[in-house]
């Protein structure tokens, strides 16, 4: 039985690697099919500390990666199926086997929900976001899009003024279900056009060089389809932490993202630690993820101490 497994790579994966690498613990770190999550999805990566002229985001989870691995961490290309506890510990089973643990440390993420529509998947990362914060930077004095009517979608849209010329909040319906406050907010900022009932169906633009330059609009009341002229579109009708894997076993809020005790990683099961967007559904930052595999690793280390005692 070994001692620490990670599921999920990613900042939060790999920075718990690297923590319990330098702790002896000896981690697995099982990344899935593909490494890096969300940031490999990433063009320019300008706000992680330590990156002045800034990195892309499949180079940054590759170097990620490679600390992880120059300090001892076991990487394995698979996909963990299932997870129960045994006697001691936990078992795991991928496609490719069975592995005991002590403990595991949760950093399997959450994937943001895109529209499905013709030029979105090609334009990720050339104007096509899921998060504001992570790129609002990159539109200073130009026309933005956001489509969703929630609170997540609201914020997003205020924050963008703070860089974007305009901002276009795009809804299917014609009222919002972002809380009272928010709207009200939204609706006194100049910078925001809201266009009511109407839906994204097609992103205008190409990876290179500009990026996005437009938009089709559909209006679902009258069929009509319009175009309008922006250099950006964030996406922002809500995120799906992946913790299917582990319903009924731990504590989750109706959202999906796991619950661990306050400014901790710990779950309601002693040994099982979660970090990273699986339980953050407020900041979604790679630094802050990667703080919380840090936390995850140290707690896991001093789990694995006590028991020893």
């Amino acid at each position: 039985m070994k001692n620490v497994a990670i599921i999920g790579s990613g900042p939060a994966g790999y920075t718990a690697g690297i923590y319990a690498s330098r702790a002896n613990l000896e981690p697995v770190l099982f990344e899935g099919l593909e490494s890096g999550g969300q940031l490999m999805l990433t063009t320019d990566v300008e706000n992680y500390p330590g990156f002045v002229d800034g990195i892309m985001g499949p180079e940054l989870m590759q170097v990620f990666k490679g600390q992880a691995e120059r300090f001892g961490t076991e990487i394995k290309t698979e996909i963990i199926d299932s997870i129960e506890s045994i006697d001691g510990g936990f078992k795991l089973k991928s496609s490719k086997g069975e592995y005991e643990f002590k403990s595991v440390i949760i950093s399997s993420g959450a994937s943001a929900r895109w529209l499905g529509v013709e030029g979105e998947k090609e334009l990720q990362g050339y104007g096509v976001s899921a998060c504001a914060t992570c790129d609002g930077f990159f539109f200073k004095e130009k026309e933005v899009a956001v489509v969703g009517g929630g609170n997540a979608a609201v914020e997003e849209a205020m924050f963008l003024t703070k860089f974007a010329s305009k901002v276009h909040l795009i809804h299917r319906r014609n009222e919002l279900r972002a809380e009272k406050l928010l709207q009200e907010k939204l609706k006194a900022n100049k910078k925001i056009k809201i266009i009511w009932d109407s839906v994204v169906e097609e992103v205008l633009g190409t990876s290179e060089p500009k990026g996005v330059n437009g938009i089709k609009i559909k209006n679902v009341k009258t069929s009509k389809i319009t175009e309008l002229k922006v250099d950006g579109l964030f996406i922002a009708i809500g995120h799906d932490p992946a913790t299917g894997l582990f319903k009924n076993q731990l504590k989750m809020d109706k959202e999906g993202y796991l619950i661990t005790e306050p400014d901790s990683t710990i779950t309601n099961i002693p040994g099982v630690f979660a970090a990273g967007d699986v339980k953050d559904k407020i900041f979604r930052q790679a630094v802050t993820a990667a703080g919380m595999g840090c936390m995850a690793a140290l707690e896991a280390e001093k789990h694995l101490s006590s028991k020893q005692k």
